[in-house]
């Protein structure tokens, strides 16, 4: 398995393995926030793949400057249990460290509550690392950018 950033060319499979690996109201709410993300930081989106095929995707953020934000990992059903979503994590733990980050949470939202807790809090993310308040984050912003 490799780890890597998302390239351009990833779009169509980033898109597809989210609508396979997420619930369709996760999917909605994530794909605008992945384009978002996109077009803000794109080095702040992880891949994982197996053979040249996309099986793990991980969205972050920073946001308020200093925080750094696990928004949404989304792993094909297939590689689950594998170490995709651990290794994912941890590459997104050390690109904020390069961006001299050190705070570090997860958007609390239902979808990462339910199906990728076990996962956080494995790797020490408790209760008190998940925002609460993620509907804040620029990237979850539900009203338009574009002022219209």
């Amino acid at each position: 398995m490799r780890i890597r950033s998302f390239q351009l060319s990833d779009v169509n499979q980033v898109m597809e393995l989210l609508q396979v690996a997420l619930s369709e109201e996760c999917y909605e709410d994530t794909k605008r926030a992945f384009a978002r993300q996109l077009s803000w930081d794109s080095e702040l989106i992880m891949i994982a793949e197996v053979d040249e095929e996309i099986v793990g995707v991980l969205i972050g953020t920073i946001d308020q400057k200093d925080l750094g934000c696990i928004y949404r990992i989304a792993i094909h059903p297939d590689y689950r249990r594998r170490g995709a979503g651990k290794s994912l994590v941890t590459a997104m733990e050390q690109r904020f460290q390069q961006r001299k980050v050190h705070r570090i949470m997860i958007a609390g939202d239902e979808h990462n509550k339910g199906v990728a807790m076990p996962l956080y809090e494995a790797m020490g993310y408790g209760a008190n690392k998940f925002l609460e308040a993620f509907q804040k984050l620029n990237i979850a912003a539900v009203h338009s950018l574009s002022g219209s």
